[in-house]
């Protein structure tokens, strides 16, 4: 019931999770993102604890193949789930049980695994990696944000269109970008708008937010005089 990528940008090394589907709110229930250790997608019948799990073992060495056939192994419904994970290093991996709905299938590279299940056709899936692969000099936001609109005017969920959503994670513990449509008629399209959005308002406040090695800086002027307007005067 969803398609999504899971992906790593080589430039960066940051990790990400775009996906799509026909039913309410996907951010809440498929994408799993741990900074340093991997980005997960775990879809088709649901089970998180595959996603929590198989971070948990790539955060003690494993690879992302080996951390899908190990969590796997334990879930008796295996048969029913669908799952794709990437880690720091390594390439993708991806399970697509024997019971989920057709039309499903996966795809997996140096740095992506791409998965769907209740699609229109394998060309959701071709065409996201296609749009991957397209120009791989790209931010991660914008690579994440063209394969999933490639996988949606390819056809998509067969059952139509609800929800989407888009996460990063970079060095630090909290998400470098984390957007959600929970409940739209175009969720892909409109999850591109908020991403516009979201460049121009929100990513120079989480850029100067605290990290780790620093409390973080002082927004620049332009940035906190357009914060302190009202949305709709922000341009």
């Amino acid at each position: 019931m969803t398609f999504s990528i899971v992906a790593r940008c080589g430039r960066s090394g940051e990790l990400g999770v775009a996906v799509a589907t026909a039913v309410p709110a996907v951010g809440s229930m498929c994408p799993y993102l741990l900074a340093g250790v991997g980005s997960v997608s775990t879809q088709s019948w649901v089970n998180p604890y595959l996603a929590i799990d198989a971070l948990s073992r790539m955060h003690d060495g494993e690879s992302a193949h080996d951390a899908l056939t190990a969590v796997l192994g334990s879930d008796p419904e295996a048969a029913g789930r669908q799952i794709g994970a990437i880690g720091v290093a390594g390439p993708g991996a991806a399970f697509t049980g024997e019971d989920c709905t057709p039309w499903c299938g996966q795809l997996t590279g140096p740095d992506f695994a791409i998965q769907g299940n209740m699609l229109t056709g394998e060309a959701t899936l071709t065409s996201m990696r296609d749009a991957w692969l397209a120009e791989p000099w790209a931010d991660l936001d914008e690579r994440l944000m063209a394969a999933l609109e490639a996988g949606d005017a390819a056809g998509g969920d067969f059952r139509g269109r609800q929800s989407a959503a888009l996460k990063i994670v970079g060095t630090e513990a909290y998400p470098a970008l984390d957007l959600r449509v929970d409940e739209h008629a175009a969720p892909v399209a409109e999850l591109r708008r908020v991403l516009g959005i979201a460049r121009r308002q929100l990513l120079p406040f989480v850029q100067g937010m605290p990290r780790r090695s620093s409390p973080g800086r002082a927004l620049p002027a332009d940035v906190m005089s357009m914060l302190l307007k009202p949305p709709a005067e922000r341009g």
